[in-house]
């Protein structure tokens, strides 16, 4: 199974949930990925494509494969920083 995903990057946990609350409020996750993140997929919303198990940082497909389609997870911490990881897809 591949999920695809998008997230949005950044060093401070202040920030990231900063930013999970605007989510929460309704703000887009591609406008506030543009904004924000540090990662290059910044220019296209966050989105990394899809991807399967062991492509990712354990933390990051942990969260990424757990949670619902659509589903926006809260910041999650790894050695690049705290991503906020929005599941966009699934396939076989």
């Amino acid at each position: 199974m591949q999920v695809r995903a998008s997230h949005i990057l950044v060093k401070d946990k202040a920030l990231a949930d900063r930013i999970y609350a605007e989510l929460k409020s309704g703000a887009s996750f591609s406008a506030l990925a543009h904004r924000y993140s540090t990662c290059p997929s910044r220019s296209k919303g966050g989105d990394l494509g899809f991807f399967g198990e062991g492509q990712m940082v354990k933390e990051f497909e942990r969260e990424a494969f757990r949670l619902p389609s659509g589903g926006i997870s809260r910041p999650v911490r790894t050695k690049f920083g705290y991503h906020i990881i929005k599941k966009t897809g699934v396939k076989d």
